[in-house]
């Protein structure tokens, strides 16, 4: 059997946690053992080891494998990795994120594995940090590069980027998007918990935001946008489903601003009682990789509104599945999110388009078959690589 070392952030709540978790469970049956390495999950970020720990899929938490730049955990975080890879000889090392990717690929070339990917979920290259620590970390991404034998990142978006920062040649980096379980979210959905919880008359409109409470998921505007919905139309609730750093400031602001008309939830695990619940979702982020919310909201029909960032638009075709808006502009998105809840059979129309491409595009199934295809390719090159010798 084939032996993957896969070294991941940390599983919180969210997309890239989903996505490698199905993959190192679902690949098992196509003849691959796989051992997860990842870091401790921060505060309010949600927690998805109970989701790993039923899928079958072996966890080990190497505590200094932080986000944070710290030198000598990360220096501990190589060390521990280096020596997981001598004992357990994968054939495969497959990283995901910065920190984890940058940290794994020094330690799976220190251990000389055979085959080494690391996948892009988002970048932190442009727009998270001053222009200053933007540079160091693309030429670090650069050096890496060189010592990877394939990147893959999830949108198209997400690759132009690496190109156009002079992160990696065209031909090293390879598209291969999320794969979710989606058909559960495609059939008939229970309706009522989160209008039981907030005390909304089933009879409302609910519009909601899926996410965690952090700067680059702008809930502001949303909270912006929904004021400016609720103040010109009647039957209107505001959902914020997640949580994080900024939880307690924007509760605040929101109920100054709107009252009993905007309700958070915290972390929710039950994906298809929030989305049976919601006749709206939107996403106000102010930069993506793939955004899982509006993925899992088209799969189950919904119509979606969102900010035209990252690898957005790739997932809503450039407004063929969804409203797009341009970031921070609370005006704009307020009105398509007035033009979804009036119109209701063009965004619906849209949505059950978005919906199909979805339940194909982004299926676990699909995933399992690409990423199986690469890593044979993979270890056959490395092999011919050897033969030649």
């Amino acid at each position: 059997m084939t032996r993957v070392l896969r070294v991941f952030s940390r599983l919180n709540i969210g997309g890239p946690s989903l996505h490698v978790v199905h993959l190192s469970a679902g690949l098992t049956d196509r003849g691959y053992e796989t051992k997860l390495v990842v870091g401790r999950v921060g505060e309010r970020e949600g927690d998805l080891h109970d989701f790993a720990d039923a899928r079958g899929v072996d966890v080990t938490v190497l505590p200094e494998l932080g986000r944070s730049i710290r030198p000598l955990d990360d220096v501990r975080a190589v060390l521990g990795l280096y020596r997981m890879m001598r004992r357990h000889r994968p054939h495969i090392v497959h990283t995901h994120t910065a920190k984890a990717g940058a940290l794994g690929r020094v330690a799976a070339r220190l251990a000389r594995v055979p085959v080494v990917v690391h996948t892009f979920h988002g970048h932190v290259l442009s727009g998270y940090f001053n222009p200053v620590v933007s540079t160091f970390f693309r030429g670090v991404e650069r050096s890496l590069s060189y010592s990877t034998d394939v990147l893959l990142t999830v949108s198209q978006s997400v690759k132009d980027d690496l190109i156009r920062l002079g992160v990696a040649r065209p031909e090293r980096v390879r598209v291969l998007p999320l794969g979710l379980d989606l058909e559960p979210l495609s059939k008939a959905l229970p309706r009522g918990s989160l209008r039981k919880e907030a005390g909304w008359d089933d009879d409302v409109k609910v519009v909601g935001i899926v996410g965690r409470l952090v700067p680059i998921k702008d809930i502001d505007t949303f909270i912006d946008a929904a004021a400016i919905v609720g103040a010109s139309m009647k039957g209107v609730r505001f959902a914020v489903v997640g949580d994080g750093e900024e939880r307690a400031r924007l509760e605040a602001r929101a109920r100054a601003r709107l009252g009993d008309q905007i309700h958070f939830f915290g972390w929710r695990k039950d994906t298809a009682g929030v989305l049976g619940d919601l006749d709206l979702s939107v996403n106000t982020s102010l930069n993506e990789g793939t955004p899982v919310s509006l993925i899992e909201a088209l799969a189950a029909g919904r119509p979606v509104v969102a900010t035209e960032v990252g690898g957005t638009p790739d997932v809503l075709d450039r407004g063929r599945f969804g409203a797009l808006a341009p970031a921070r502009d609370s005006r704009q998105i307020a009105l398509c999110m007035e033009a979804a809840l009036t119109s209701t059979s063009e965004a619906r129309s849209k949505a059950a388009l978005g919906q199909a491409m979805v339940l194909t595009k982004y299926s676990v199934k699909r995933l399992l078959n690409d990423v199986a295809a690469l890593y044979e390719e993979q270890l056959a090159k490395q092999k011919q690589g050897r033969a030649s010798w």
